[in-house]
């Protein structure tokens, strides 16, 4: 039985932290498939969405404002946020991500899904669901004993310094990274979907080389600059964040998915079911990676890490090496020295074991 006897009872409390095009999605869903979990897919979205053209630096209080909200379990929150109008109530399906979260989708919320029945959310189905208010979202949100929200617009851990001091919270950061070459190919591919919040990255930053793909590439060097802050936050950890952060890396997790799972796990006191082993490994073991943007499917592992190296130029890589090296030396992703050296896919250049230093 996952519900708690007592809504005031100490929850566990984790935040997913990691950028856009870091195989987050697949990430968070390790935690919105467990029975014991209640998961909220990106938030700080509509603070994005409500507070446009603000740049991420400008934003970072309010999110973490919501954040401090949401978790206590205070979804009203998600009403300040609304963009449906004034006076205009937000129902469970105006959420983002709503669509396939396991508790809107499930029952009591909604008959289409058990909870504790390990598998994916079909979107189409869960938008069927009846609406339910926010207040009886909350309820349910008072039931379990973890919460865990993803989310990919909070650029510098220390933003997340006073919830971490919080003695009334408990939480913890698991840091998501992907190699960055791999990150920036993927935001390429996905530009369209992205530019509003590549904009809003980039903030005042004057426009520079890199043509069409401009946004998605110059991006890099806010989230690589970001990527390097944290790290070196992390290795050198204040009393805050001491024993309250792991890194892991999407490379680790697709090739290795169930070990990366038990750690990812074991961190956050949580227990590793036979069918959450089972559905992280089926989730790595797909049969291509024609997958479109932002749809969660199985893939086949060793395609989704090598794509980039196929989608990028040499010159792009370059300029993201440039942007990226610091984080890549910290987490052990060898730079390139020539074209050949890309397209040789019999070397790998994501060193297993490279970040020993968490």
């Amino acid at each position: 039985m996952y519900a708690l006897d007592s809504p005031s009872s100490r929850k566990k409390l984790v935040y997913v932290f990691t950028t856009w095009r870091s195989g987050s999605s697949f990430f968070g869903e390790l935690f919105n498939q467990n029975p014991e979990v209640f998961f909220l897919y990106e938030p700080v979205w509509h603070v994005w969405q409500k507070l446009y053209p603000g740049d991420a630096v400008s934003l970072q209080g309010a999110a973490r404002d919501m954040l401090s909200s949401l978790y206590r379990c205070d979804l009203s929150v998600f009403q300040l946020y609304s963009t449906a109008g004034a006076g205009k109530n937000l129902t469970t399906l105006g959420i983002f991500g709503a669509a396939t979260n396991k508790v809107i989708c499930s029952s009591p919320l909604c008959p289409a899904y058990r909870k504790e029945v390990v598998g994916m959310v079909d979107d189409r189905v869960c938008k069927k669901c009846p609406p339910q208010r926010l207040s009886r979202f909350q309820e349910e949100c008072h039931k379990y004993r973890t919460l865990v929200i993803k989310g990919v617009r909070i650029f510098d851990l220390a933003v997340l310094a006073p919830l971490m001091r919080d003695p009334s919270l408990e939480l913890k950061v698991i840091h998501l990274v992907r190699d960055p070459r791999a990150v920036a190919s993927s935001r390429i591919r996905s530009r369209h979907g992205l530019i509003r919040e590549s904009l809003q990255v980039l903030g005042g930053k004057k426009e520079g080389g890199g043509g069409s793909d401009y946004h998605a590439l110059g991006a890099m060097e806010v989230i690589c600059s970001s990527m390097a802050k944290t790290l070196q936050t992390a290795l050198h950890a204040p009393d805050w964040l001491r024993d309250n952060y792991l890194a892991v890396r999407y490379e680790d997790l697709v090739m290795e998915p169930i070990k990366t799972l038990r750690r990812v796990y074991s961190f956050v006191n949580l227990t590793v079911s036979p069918e959450m082993e089972k559905f992280a490994l089926n989730m790595t073991s797909g049969p291509g990676y024609s997958s479109k943007p932002f749809v969660v499917s199985a893939r086949n592992a060793t395609q989704a890490l090598s794509a980039w190296r196929t989608a990028l130029s040499f010159q792009q890589i370059q300029q993201v090496e440039e942007y990226c090296h610091q984080p890549m030396a910290v987490l052990g992703y060898e730079r390139v020295g020539s074209p050949e050296e890309v397209k040789d896919l019999s070397r790998t250049l994501g060193n297993p074991g490279g970040y020993n230093h968490f």
